[in-house]
């Protein structure tokens, strides 16, 4: 028996560029989990400062991901993108070992997220070039938890090399370097780029591709732009920790619970948003998140935390790679990797928001209040959910 559309096995780039961001992600985020304790501890920075880190960083990469999707999209190329970012990122990854000051540490996460964005639209653009849309949920599902099976492991390696070199942050990050350059010998040796990627009709010139992209992407950018002003940096769930009585070395394992609740559910979210409408799926994500929220800002205990984080990561499991599969679905095929630098620039403005917003908030008036309007945001973006068009059936099983 022929196997139906969405239990086809999957194209070798998936898993190729799973595992080029499980390798990335497993350096990043070793320097991530370590990172807020490095600038307000070892660096002296307010909370307020690291926020800002986080999000101007993070906005930074969004605004990139429009460059390397443009660019993608002129050329009509993704390898050669993805290869830069990924490779620019390995190059960068000493610069936080040698940070002194919080502003090096500003200026290092700048040029590792820039990286991160040229390489993101090219990236998710090859997965929509090369899976067919009944399978295309699965596809960023899986991705997606390829990536984070590197971020679970990371605050694992983390606080394990915290003990092992007595606390010397420098020394880890060097560490960090090395799956970096791993993660560029991949797409070097397995990554291939598929020729009706490069077959499709050349993308229009700039100021015209922008007003191209229809009404139904713009919707679905929109969206997903009031889903991030909700989710601030994890950074803050690593302070929480802290709060909560973890030692220096063992509040990054407050990042294993958010990442293994993320990873367990990302593909079998995908996969169901092929089959049922995303919208549904998506809001129960939605709830997660403000469950999640209620249980951080009214809690001081372990077990607590445990709960709250391991709710904020399956809220990402439900959205994140259901978000990425919507925008492939309605963007216009050489205008792909446009249409996901044009998400990943509204998103990132509003993880800059979040997170410039949500230490404000710690700083001011205490993690409660920062937890407690992400989930009044959460709220208000869960009826504008509604506004995107629901998704065609699916096609029935041979």
């Amino acid at each position: 028996m022929p196997l139906s559309p969405t239990r086809r096995a999957l194209p070798r780039s998936v898993w190729v560029l799973g595992f080029v961001s499980l390798f990335m992600d497993l350096s990043s985020e070793i320097i991530h989990a370590l990172l807020p304790l490095f600038v307000t501890v070892t660096l002296g920075a307010s909370v307020a400062m690291l926020g800002a880190i986080d999000g101007v960083a993070e906005a930074t990469a969004s605004f990139a991901k429009l460059i390397g999707g443009r660019l993608s999209d002129k050329q009509q190329k993704r390898k050669p993108w993805i290869l830069a970012g990924y490779g620019m990122a390995a190059v960068t990854k000493p610069l936080f070992a040698l940070a002194g000051t919080p502003l090096t540490v500003l200026g290092a996460r700048l040029v590792d997220r820039t990286a991160k964005g040229l390489r993101g639209a090219p990236r998710d653009a090859l997965i929509a070039d090369e899976t067919p849309s009944e399978q295309r949920g699965a596809a960023y599902g899986l991705r997606q938890a390829l990536d984070t099976v590197g971020a679970l492991l990371a605050p694992l390696a983390a606080a394990g090399l915290m003990i092992a070199l007595a606390g010397d942050i420098r020394s880890i990050f060097w560490i960090a370097v090395i799956p970096a350059f791993v993660s560029v010998a991949i797409i070097l040796i397995f990554l291939r780029e598929p020729e009706r990627a490069v077959r499709e009709a050349k993308a229009p010139a700039l100021w015209r591709s922008f007003r191209e992209v229809d009404k139904d992407c713009r919707r679905v950018i929109l969206v997903a732009f009031l889903f991030t002003l909700a989710r601030f940096s994890e950074s803050f769930f690593v302070l929480k920790g802290a709060e909560a009585g973890l030692s220096l070395a063992t509040a990054p394992l407050v990042l294993v619970v958010f990442n293994l609740s993320y990873v367990l559910l990302s593909y079998p979210a995908g996969a169901l948003g092929d089959r049922k409408d995303p919208r549904l799926i998506l809001t129960a994500g939605i709830g997660l998140l403000i469950v999640g929220n209620a249980v951080l800002a009214t809690t001081t205990s372990l077990a607590g935390l445990v709960v709250g984080v391991a709710l904020w990561g399956a809220h990402m499991a439900l959205t994140q790679g259901l978000f990425a599969k919507l925008l492939a679905d309605v963007a216009p095929a050489n205008l792909r990797a446009t249409a996901f630098g044009l998400f990943n620039v509204a998103t990132g403005i509003g993880l800059l928001l979040a997170s410039l917003g949500g230490g404000m908030l710690w700083d001011r008036d205490g993690p409660g209040a920062t937890f407690l309007a992400s989930a009044a945001i959460a709220a208000a973006a869960g009826v504008f959910l509604w506004l995107l068009p629901k998704a065609p059936a699916p096609a029935e099983a041979a």
